[in-house]
């Protein structure tokens, strides 16, 4: 069999996360990576040094994961908002026999807005994470990517459309 790759990107409160849990879910012999994992710290800090660690971090976590026999299906996700982070990402993974499905879950401002203001009354999110969020959603239309508008749709109906492409 063919390992699959999904890359399932978009901004954040979009749902990625649990689209990600679903397909884990839904197919046999995979594994998830949340990208967010490989970048928790604590202060969160964006600098040069900090960037090159966690895509090292992520390639290595994705090879191994590649290279495992008992894999079958591996699932990423991530805010991946710039084509340049894709492209360089799948340039550093093993992908020979891989088939790679690249995803970008987007929806209306409004079902953003709507998730992400929960998200921040119930702790989980900061203040300037809607401004942040409703900035970079129009990215994903440039991406080279198959976009799934998740507006009216549940993780496992994102998941399951997923699937059917």
């Amino acid at each position: 069999m063919t390992k699959r790759l999904y890359l399932i990107g978009g901004p954040m409160g979009v749902g990625k996360t649990a689209v990600c849990r679903q397909l884990r879910q839904l197919l046999p012999r995979s594994v998830f990576l949340d990208g967010d994992w490989c970048w928790d710290m604590h202060p969160f800090t964006v600098t040069p040094e900090t960037k090159a660690m966690v895509m090292d971090n992520i390639a290595h976590l994705l090879t191994n994961f590649l290279r495992c026999s008992e894999l079958d299906h591996i699932v990423f996700g991530w805010v991946m908002h710039e084509q340049g982070i894709i492209d360089d990402l799948l340039g550093s993974l093993p992908l020979e026999g891989c088939e790679v499905v690249s995803v970008s879950l987007v929806c209306t401002e409004e079902a953003l807005a709507r998730r992400i203001s929960r998200d921040i009354a119930d702790g989980l999110r900061d203040a300037d994470a809607l401004a942040r969020g409703l900035a970079r959603l129009p990215l994903y239309d440039a991406l080279d990517t198959i976009k799934i508008d998740t507006s009216d749709m549940t993780a496992q109906e994102t998941a399951r459309a997923i699937l059917a492409l």
